[in-house]
C-alpha cells in the first residue's frame, strides 16, 4: 500500500509554494492563486505533514522557504511547467477535434445521403472541416468504438455494444430484376419462400443491406441460399442485375433512378417487411455533443423520400 508521501502532490499546493518564493509572502501567493490565506496556510501545512518535511518558515514579517523548501520549489516549477504544457496540448487537441469532424457511413448512406448532409452541415459551419469514410455497417461500428471516427451512420439493427445511437432516417429494401425477368410478368407477388430459395446478387457480409435482408427472412423462419454473386458496392450490384445475372436486394435509394429510367423493375414480395432505420452512432454520453450533435440534427432534418 502506498504511503501518504508517495501520492501525487496537489498542483495547487505547488503553485502556492512557488508563489511564496517569488512574492515573499503567503498572503501574496494565495491572492495570486485565487484562494484565501487561511486556506492556503492549511493546504501547505497539510502537505508538510504528509511529506514529513518543513517547507516554509513562518514569522510575523511573512513566510519564506526553508532550504528544503527552496529545493522543492525548483522541482515544483518543473512539474508546473509540464502541467502547463499538458494543458496547452489538451486545449490544442480539443480545438483540433472541434474544428474537424470525422464521419464514417455505410455504403448506402455514404452514396445517397451523406454528401447532402455534409454540404448542409458545412454551409452552416464553414470553419469546421469534415471527412467521410465509406465502410460497411460492421466496420463503421468498429471504427467509432476505436476512436477512428467521431460519428458513424449504419443501416442495420445489430446491438451497438458500448455506443449510443439515434434514428435519423427510414429506408426500405426492394427486390429488383431486369424488366424482362419472368417475375415481372407474374400476376401474384412472389413469396418469401421463393425469394429465400433463389440465388440472388447480394452485398458482402457485414453490409447493413445484407444483414437487414437476412434478418427479415430469418424472422419468418427462412434461410437464404448461397448467393449467385457477392459484391461490395451498390453500383456493382445494380450493374450485375441490369446485365441479367440474377435478382438483387437493394435500398430504394440505390435503385430509384434506374427504376424510373426503365433499367430495373421492382418486384413486390408477399408478407415480407424490408423497412429499416438508418442510425447515427457515437461514443460518450447518451446525447451527442458539439459538432457530432449538430451533424445528427442536420441528418434528421433531411430525411430521404420513401415509397
Amino acid at each position: 500500500m502506498a504511503q501518504a508521501s508517495d501520492r501525487w502532490p496537489d498542483l495547487g499546493v505547488l503553485e502556492l509554494l512557488v508563489g511564496v518564493a517569488e512574492l515573499g509572502s503567503l498572503r501574496a501567493a494565495a491572492a495570486r492563486a485565487g484562494v484565501s490565506q487561511p486556506s492556503a496556510s492549511t493546504a501547505i501545512a497539510r502537505f508538510e505533514r504528509r511529506l514529513g518535511v518543513k517547507l516554509l518558515e513562518r514569522t510575523a514579517q511573512g513566510s519564506t522557504t526553508t532550504s528544503d523548501g527552496a529545493l522543492f520549489v525548483d522541482w515544483s516549477r518543473r512539474v508546473l511547467d509540464a502541467a502547463r504544457e499538458l494543458q496547452v496540448a489538451s486545449r490544442a487537441l480539443r480545438s483540433d477535434r472541434e474544428s474537424h469532424l470525422r464521419v464514417a457511413a455505410s455504403m448506402t448512406v455514404a452514396e445517397y445521403l451523406a454528401p447532402r448532409w455534409l454540404a448542409a452541415f458545412q454551409a452552416e459551419r464553414p470553419t469546421v472541416g469534415a471527412e467521410l469514410a465509406v465502410l460497411n455497417s460492421d466496420h463503421v461500428l468498429e471504427g467509432v468504438r476505436e476512436g477512428e471516427h467521431d460519428l458513424g451512420f449504419i443501416e442495420s439493427a445489430q446491438p451497438l455494444r458500448g455506443l449510443h445511437g439515434a434514428v435519423v432516417a427510414r429506408d426500405r429494401l426492394v427486390v429488383v430484376v431486369r424488366p424482362d425477368h419472368p417475375w415481372t410478368r407474374r400476376r401474384r407477388r412472389i413469396t418469401p419462400e421463393e425469394l429465400a430459395g433463389t440465388a440472388l446478387i447480394l452485398r458482402e457480409e457485414g453490409s447493413g443491406t445484407r444483414r437487414t435482408f437476412v434478418d427479415a427472412l430469418s424472422g419468418l423462419g427462412l434461410a437464404v441460399v448461397a448467393p449467385a454473386q457477392t459484391l461490395s458496392s451498390n453500383a456493382a450490384v445494380r450493374v450485375a442485375t441490369m446485365a441479367g445475372t440474377a435478382p438483387a436486394v437493394l435500398s430504394e435509394l440505390a435503385v430509384d433512378d434506374a427504376v424510373a429510367a426503365g433499367q430495373l423493375a421492382v418486384v413486390e414480395v408477399e408478407g415480407l417487411d424490408l423497412s429499416r432505420s438508418l442510425r447515427a452512432v457515437w461514443t460518450g454520453g447518451r446525447r451527442p455533443l458539439g459538432n457530432v450533435a449538430d451533424f445528427v440534427t442536420t441528418a434528421r432534418a433531411d430525411r430521404p423520400r420513401t415509397s
